[in-house]
């Protein structure tokens, strides 16, 4: 199941409990507040995190996590280097290593994991992942990074993939055209704008961290929404007035930002401001071949909030 299809479940009784790590669906999942009722519904929520989330708050059970500077271990990104990471400062408190809390909740549930460290987890993915052939634990921290794939032991990894072929028995791939799909919500006379969301340049994903980060924070401190300045114009509100953004699901108020790279009939919000939480406005459905929600577009309509806010351009 998606994300989303987990929490229709909930919502119809066949999901009852929940382990969350690192996620923060009560503000990431679009239709928040769906989501939200859904982790308010479960009967056990445990959640695993460095810090009390919006998700932790509906939790039964909060896990101190660790956070990267405070262990050991590999990382791999879809540049397909495997990136050894080195504790760099002890754990704060009541917190622990993520593993040894997987750990501890395995064997009280009856499994005989005996991991002693990270080097035991990486030498298992090995063992079972063609992808990490020639590479170890050894070489990872030797060489701080290693790309994959990888020929030979002593030898560099492939910067390139598929370069002399495909995995295929004629080594050749097949591309085929795809039809593009109209939105599942579109623009009308009642919600005649576009809503896309994403992240500011300082604060990724929900800014359960970098909201945290008083540098960051005070960089880009307040939920805005930006729009095309003929846009503002109409609406009849100048760049730092409050306005109140509507989709059928629900409404949140912010400044305006007056975006010259914004389209006309386009609003930008970033997904990070529990203040102004972006997702209580985006629609759930889902693409019919990957299962992506509609974050990046749902129809919407803007008006003066009535209140004037500082500047925001």
């Amino acid at each position: 199941l998606t994300v989303v299809e987990i929490m229709d479940a909930v919502h119809a009784g066949r999901i009852k409990g929940m382990y969350i790590m690192g996620e923060n669906p009560a503000m990431s999942d679009p239709d928040a507040g769906h989501a939200q009722e859904a982790l308010a519904k479960l009967e056990h929520l445990v959640v695993q995190d460095l810090f009390l989330t919006e998700t932790a708050c509906f939790a039964d059970v909060v896990l101190p996590a660790s956070a990267w500077p405070e262990k050991d271990g590999t990382v791999t990104n879809t540049n397909r280097q495997v990136q050894m990471g080195r504790k760099a400062i002890e754990l704060p408190g009541d917190a622990r290593q993520d593993w040894w809390i997987i750990q501890e909740i395995a064997r009280g549930i009856g499994l005989d994991w005996n991991y002693g460290h990270p080097r035991d987890v990486f030498a298992e993915m090995a063992a079972v992942m063609p992808s990490l052939a020639n590479i170890t634990w050894e070489r990872v921290d030797r060489e701080s990074s290693v790309t994959y794939p990888c020929p030979a032991p002593d030898e560099p990894g492939s910067d390139i993939v598929f370069g002399d072929g495909f995995p295929t028995p004629s080594t050749r791939g097949k591309l085929v055209p795809a039809e593009i799909l109209p939105a599942d919500e579109m623009p009308d006379d009642e919600y005649p704008m576009i809503l896309t969301t994403g992240t500011h340049l300082e604060h990724w994903h929900t800014g359960a961290m970098s909201r945290r980060s008083l540098v960051l924070d005070a960089l880009e401190p307040d939920a805005v929404a930006s729009v095309n300045p003929d846009d503002l114009g109409e609406i009849g509100v100048e760049p730092g007035d409050m306005i109140r953004v509507m989709t059928r699901r629900g409404a949140i108020e912010m400044k305006a930002r007056a975006d010259v790279a914004v389209p006309r009939g386009v609003v930008f919000i970033a997904f990070c401001f529990v203040e102004a939480s972006a997702n209580l406005l985006t629609n759930p459905a889902l693409d019919p071949i990957g299962k992506i929600p509609d974050f990046k577009f749902c129809a919407v309509k803007v008006e003066s909030a009535g209140r004037v806010g500082g500047a925001a351009e």
